[in-house]
């Protein structure tokens, strides 16, 4: 399905699948703020993207998915977090580097090579950011993970999830050990909308409510 279509076109759909995944509407706007463009210019390729039949665009309504848009956008996200894995698990890149290679590659990717790497990695089921890789079928595995903000003081979890494409952010948090796989203890929140403070170890780290709020734990 992904054969003909541009890597703007591709993109696109991964972007409308991700806000409707996350609960926003994915309106011309929304669109525009993800993709770095302005409104005419998302309005343009979504009228090329429903002449395709991969979306259905209701003015302001928003924007859905076709089942045929929705595989475009999984096979492309499949291609993206496999890649992602690679790079970290075979090559030792940081979680702040993985994201901007694997956009590079993503568009590239054969059908075969990505059976094959997905072979050699073992089938994983999650990127090195914890979010899910869609499997062979397409197939993806929803989110189950509470957020660390929704932790009480002396509460204890391990971070499943980190926000996966800002690299200044990755590599704050990777500084911190805040990372997939580690374990952290909720230490107190300060009153009046203050910071969240955490325990990894022995180490105490202030982050952000809104932060908090984009890491996933269990």
């Amino acid at each position: 399905m992904i054969q003909g279509l541009t890597d703007a076109m591709q993109d696109y759909l991964r972007e409308i699948y991700k806000l409707r995944l996350e609960g926003g509407a994915a309106t011309t706007s929304a669109i525009a703020k993800r993709m770095g463009v302005r409104p005419p210019s998302v309005t343009a390729m979504l009228k090329r993207l429903a002449a395709l039949g991969l979306v259905e665009h209701t003015p302001y309504h928003g924007v859905e998915l076709t089942p045929s848009g929705e595989r475009v956008a999984l096979e492309v996200i499949r291609h993206h977090r496999l890649l992602e894995q690679y790079l970290s698990q075979a090559l030792g890149l940081g979680l702040d580097e993985v994201h901007s290679e694997a956009d590079r590659l993503e568009h590239a990717l054969s059908e075969e090579l990505e059976e094959r790497i997905d072979r050699s990695l073992g089938h994983p089921t999650h990127d090195p950011h914890g979010d899910p890789i869609p499997d062979a079928e397409l197939r993806i595995a929803g989110p189950e993970l509470r957020t660390l903000a929704s932790l009480e003081p002396g509460d204890e979890a391990t971070i499943r999830r980190v926000p996966g494409n800002d690299e200044d952010l990755l590599r704050y948090l990777s500084k911190r050990e805040l990372v997939p796989g580690k374990r952290v203890k909720l230490w107190r929140v300060e009153p009046f909308g203050g910071p969240i403070v955490v325990r990894v170890g022995k180490v105490e780290h202030a982050i952000s409510r809104e932060l908090a709020e984009g890491i996933g734990v269990a």
